[in-house]
């Protein structure tokens, strides 16, 4: 049962949280407080209210009161102080003391994963400053996860565009494109490397997502399928990338996107490669693409700022670093067009017939670039069944690459390894 409390005014309490607190059975109510100053009555304060357990964030032991024992729980991966103060009696508590061993370790994020950046998103902040305070937040990670990368205007629409290596590179350029609801910040360690080993590399962020515009739908730009292929083939243009390139696809919805603009300009496209994707047509959608297709409660859904570092830590067997997830985020965090570009995107795209035709595409003798696929095993979304299908109807164009341990993300996960197939394949 989750014990939600509206507490009264003089906590004043920065942040509350809903918890399920089943791994502490006597906690019965849970506050989550950041004290900004000294209030010595506040702790027996609280053990005056009906319940047995509270749990404090950053308050000096200082303040307890006399007949409070403060206890530390071990959160994995906290920044701050985390105490309970349990009014429990001394039996019970040397009961507690006796299975403390048995329990397991208090995860309140347990419902999503126990990654310390998502507490920082609904505010368990990284310094005092920052304390309920998303402008601090932002200022914080405002700048990072542009390694690479620079503006690109083409028509009406400005693109965050990655590029390593350069016009010179003997071995020829490659193109990658990023999926829902990512950026192109994936690829950073592949096209570093890729581009040490002589290739030119480019990485855009599709219009709506990561750091390239998020034009209002109706405005310029409907985020359908036909417009995110027109405004590839100008950007193409603008670049001054000439055909044929290597294409390198990855991820749902503007991924898939990716290989059906592949399907229409297959002359333009001299080797393909295919990181976990949707390939076939009982391809699973993952929920965040159900929930966003709900009426009313997609327009919730896309606000949601941790959104994309949930997909992408549900996909995989790892959590993001800090420093990582913060990119993910920052585009949700700083604005709600990425939201709603997502949202509009998802709702306007033919999952069924869109993943008919890359599988029909691809699976046949009309196709006859050599594709690599390169799986990570451990993708919850996507089974490797979806790329066996595949080869199965175009076994001489397509090979497999598995990747043991890497998820739904092979290059983030494990870029060292996409880069080796990669090499070894072109």
């Amino acid at each position: 049962m989750v014990h939600w409390y509206q507490p009264n005014a003089w906590l004043k309490v920065q942040s509350e949280i809903l918890w399920s607190p089943q791994n502490i059975p006597s906690l019965q109510l849970v506050v989550l407080y950041h004290a900004r100053k000294s209030q010595p009555t506040m702790a027996s304060s609280l053990l005056s209210l009906r319940a047995t357990s509270f749990l404090i964030l950053s308050t000096p032991t200082t303040h307890l009161s006399p007949n409070s024992k403060p206890r530390k729980l071990g959160i994995g991966g906290g920044r701050r102080n985390f105490l309970a103060f349990s009014s429990t009696s001394s039996s019970e508590r040397a009961g507690e003391e006796e299975s403390k061993d048995d329990k397991p370790g208090f995860n309140p994020f347990g419902f999503v994963t126990d990654n310390p950046s998502s507490r920082s998103a609904i505010q368990l902040p990284e310094s005092p400053a920052e304390d309920g305070n998303v402008g601090q937040m932002l200022y914080r990670i405002e700048n990072k996860g542009k390694e690479y990368g620079s503006y690109v205007r083409s028509g009406k629409l400005r693109w965050f565009v990655r590029e390593t290596g350069s016009s010179n590179s003997r071995r020829g350029t490659i193109l990658f494109l990023h999926g829902a609801p990512t950026q192109s910040f994936s690829y950073r360690e592949v096209m570093s490397q890729m581009s040490s080993s002589g290739y030119h590399c480019f990485a855009p962020d599709w219009i709506g997502f990561g750091f390239s515009d998020k034009p209002q739908p109706g405005y310029g730009f409907n985020y359908t399928e036909d417009e995110f292929h027109s405004a590839l083939e100008k950007l193409l243009e603008v670049l001054n990338i000439t055909s044929p390139f290597i294409l390198v696809v990855q991820g749902f919805l503007v991924g898939s996107y990716g290989l059906t603009w592949a399907l229409k300009n297959s002359e333009k496209v001299s080797q393909l490669v295919i990181l976990n994707s949707p390939l076939t047509v009982s391809s699973a959608l993952p929920g965040l693409f159900k929930k966003l297709r709900i009426p009313l409660f997609g327009e919730f859904t896309c606000q949601n700022a941790i959104e994309a570092e949930r997909f992408i830590e549900g996909g995989s067997p790892y959590v993001l670093k800090n420093e990582k997830a913060d990119v993910y985020r920052l585009p949700y965090l700083s604005s709600g067009a990425p939201g709603f570009a997502l949202l509009e995107a998802a709702k306007k795209a033919n999952f069924g017939d869109i993943l008919g035709r890359i599988s029909s595409g691809f699976s046949s003798s009309s196709w006859d670039k050599p594709i690599l696929l390169v799986w990570g095993l451990s993708d919850k979304y996507l089974p490797l069944s979806e790329a066996e299908a595949l080869q199965k109807g175009n076994p001489d164009a397509v090979q497999i690459k598995q990747i043991e341990g890497a998820g739904h993300m092979p290059q983030e996960d494990w870029p060292e390894k996409v880069v080796e197939a990669l090499r070894k394949f072109l």
